[in-house]
């Protein structure tokens, strides 16, 4: 059992939910962690691909390095079960330090025979987030007033989506500058940094209960917890339709900007537009979620995201600016909510198990969802495949929508 300590007497007389997530003594440090490593994720996670370019002149190989970091995703609800066995705070604080001395053996990264090292240590780097990410979810039900849940999580795609629109620029210009290696010491001294803010969290945790079964079936207790459950179920079945499109409709940006007779480049402005509105949403959604209800927060958002992209299809700047923007305010909705619903609804003991499965559910879809895109761009034309999209979107929009007003348990308004 987690005992949570924080300053709730200051923290209630401030009206503001945002604000009480700000001065929340245990949020505050989460926040900042998350800000930190996610910086230094975002950064290596393009001077990675483009470091192997480099080293190979292989576009192939390059995107090697997305699939060694994303691939560690689908072995998530075995990994997940690692974050109920153990303390979660000591948890959290190894899993930003492993991956801090790992990323300190790419300097030995000098030629394409080395390369074997660079995707090897990818992909603990990708384990290592799939624990860190159970970890944090199953600590941060306990470490933050339940009633805040939605505002963090809300702050945290904020946090991690304004990260993207700076981390990639930076990173690529200290590779440009100092190479590889300098931008992997960066991502180890963001970890390091991010470890010691996890430190700083004040929570007691008394140590898990032996486990009665084999790992293998504490790795189904997850799984069942997650599927027989009636409001988590349908929240991440949307979630994870919803990462497919979005891996679809993704692999079509440079068509999109193609259509628009414009530069390549000018896909760097799209993402910008679309980061800024994640960054809004990021804000919003505690005050939505506890208007709305997690299932038609996220069928709305999935809605807006549908008619964005389906409208991404014609060849107007204006047009293609506001489906960026309203792609940045719809995508991240079913997310927040989902991740939400799991902490509030799962039982503590299996909150790392049912975290991390149902981010393998939701996020795995992506990848699928890239793939196809990247076949399907080339044979169907924007004017059907965006418009066709856009028609299973409204259709998981529908779908997740309680038919009446929603039974489903609301996230509490903050006392």
């Amino acid at each position: 059992m987690t005992t949570r300590t924080t300053g709730a007497g200051k923290a209630g007389r401030t009206r503001w939910p945002l604000t009480r997530v700000l001065r929340d003594r245990n949020a505050g440090p989460y926040l900042a962690g998350v800000v930190v490593s996610g910086f230094g994720s975002s950064a290596l996670g393009l001077a990675a691909g483009v470091w192997v370019k480099d080293l190979t002149g292989s576009d192939g190989l390059a995107a090697l390095c997305l699939l060694a970091l994303w691939a560690p995703t689908l072995a998530g609800p075995a990994l997940g079960t690692v974050a109920d066995r153990v303390r979660r705070k000591p948890l959290l604080i190894a899993a930003n330090l492993l991956p801090a001395g790992l990323l300190l053996t790419l300097f030995a990264v000098d030629s394409p025979g080395a390369l074997w090292l660079l995707l090897t240590v990818l992909v603990l780097y990708g384990v290592a987030g799939v624990v860190q990410d159970a970890a944090e979810s199953a600590l941060v039900a306990t470490a933050v007033d339940p009633g805040l849940l939605g505002d963090f999580n809300g702050l945290r795609m904020t946090a991690n989506e304004g990260m993207k629109l700076v981390a990639p620029l930076a990173g690529a210009g200290l590779y440009a500058a100092y190479g590889g290696p300098s931008v992997a010491a960066l991502d180890a001294a963001t970890f390091v940094l991010a470890a010691g803010l996890y430190a700083a969290l004040r929570v007691r945790e008394a140590p898990p209960d032996p486990p009665t079964v084999n790992w293998r079936r504490r790795t189904a207790e997850g799984a069942r917890c997650l599927w027989g459950h009636p409001v988590l179920r349908p929240l991440v079945l949307a979630g994870g339709v919803t990462m497919l499109c979005a891996g679809v409709g993704g692999a079509t940006l440079y068509a999109v900007v193609d259509n628009l007779g414009r530069s390549p480049a000018y896909a760097g402005v799209l993402y910008a537009v679309q980061g800024a509105g994640s960054v809004t949403v990021g804000i919003l959604s505690g005050t939505a979620l506890r208007r709305l209800g997690p299932r038609r927060f996220g069928a709305a958002g999935i809605a807006l995201f549908a008619v964005a992209v389906a409208v991404r299809a014609v060849p107007s700047d204006a047009v293609v600016w506001a489906s960026s923007a309203a792609v940045g305010l719809g995508l991240p909705t079913v997310l927040i909510a989902a991740s939400t619903a799991v902490q509030r609804e799962t039982p503590g003991p299996l909150l790392g198990r049912v975290s991390a499965t149902a981010n393998s559910l939701v996020f795995a879809p992506n990848v699928l969802g890239l793939a196809a895109g990247a076949a399907l761009v080339e044979t169907v034309d924007l004017w059907q495949l965006l418009p066709a999209l856009g028609a299973v979107l409204l259709g998981t929009a529908a779908a997740l929508a309680p038919a009446r007003r929603p039974t489903d348990r609301r996230t509490p308004s903050p006392a």
